[in-house]
């Protein structure tokens, strides 16, 4: 089976440029579909599902390959080479803008910017290194995702989502996340979150914005500042929007982010 297929690769828009977007943990790639109408003119837009997630086989599921971020890295590489793809603008959410910026780190030759929403590198705690979590509470939320992932789901998706005022945004996320075989959840959210790539952020040298809400749980203002830091030449911008998913939440002012920094950079 090709790795297109497998993943469920789609290919809208028809711009001179392709935008290959890759999702986070529990999402899908519906999660940008607010962005599409205003980029879909300019750009030929790719989106797929990570390994384990929407209809890709569990049977295909590969524990030993997806120990790692390295093996979700590796996808995007393999899609971009069957599809013939270059100078390519990858937009990666979450855990997907780390997985970004491995690929880009192995195969540089692919990608012309990396647009990285909520990054992190370490979502654990580290000495005088803020990631937003302590190890017991990454510990505990496994435990308690690994015990009832449907009511994980209900519990932490809104909280994520951000924006109370907005419920809507914590029911698709919910129903993203419970769209996701709970082993495979599981499993992938233990290697998101105890993940540390700190030491790859210096060796990016794609031309990378990071994108950074001002409220997000997930991902605080000092874990994309780490990142920007760490990141050589790269570009910090903070929306004035709640929550993690501002691809969801604030597709505009998302839009408008990524423009602007394609004009300049």
């Amino acid at each position: 089976m090709s790795y297109c297929k497998l993943h469920g690769v789609t290919v809208e828009g028809s711009g001179p440029r392709t935008m290959l977007m890759s999702h986070g943990f529990g999402c899908g790639p519906q999660m940008f579909r607010l962005m599409i109408p205003e980029l879909r003119n300019d750009f030929r837009i790719v989106r797929y599902h990570l390994a384990g997630s929407g209809p890709y086989p569990k049977a295909r599921f590969s524990r030993a390959k997806y120990g790692t971020l390295d093996g979700y890295a590796q996808d995007v590489i393999h899609i971009c080479d069957e599809m013939g793809l270059t100078d390519v603008i990858h937009v990666g959410h979450s855990v997907s803008a780390t997985v970004a910026g491995l690929a880009a780190i192995a195969r540089p030759d692919l990608f012309s910017h990396l647009v990285m929403i909520g990054p992190s590198a370490r979502y654990i705690n580290d000495g005088d290194y803020y990631g937003g979590f302590t190890t017991s509470d990454i510990e505990e939320m496994v435990e308690v995702l690994s015990g009832n992932y449907v009511a994980w789901s209900g519990t932490m998706a809104p909280a994520i989502a951000g924006n109370a005022e907005r419920p809507e945004l914590g029911q698709e996320l919910t129903a993203s996340f419970c769209d996701m075989d709970p082993e495979i959840a599981a499993f992938f959210a233990r290697v998101t979150f105890t993940s540390d790539n700190r030491a790859d952020l210096p060796k990016i040298t794609t031309p990378t914005l990071i994108i950074q809400s001002r409220e997000d749980i997930i991902a605080p203002e000092p874990v994309g500042r780490y990142v920007h830091e760490h990141i050589p030449g790269s570009t910090f911008r903070i929306l004035d929007s709640r929550g993690h998913c501002p691809n969801l939440s604030h597709p505009h002012e998302t839009n408008a982010a990524i423009r602007e920094f394609l004009a300049v950079s």
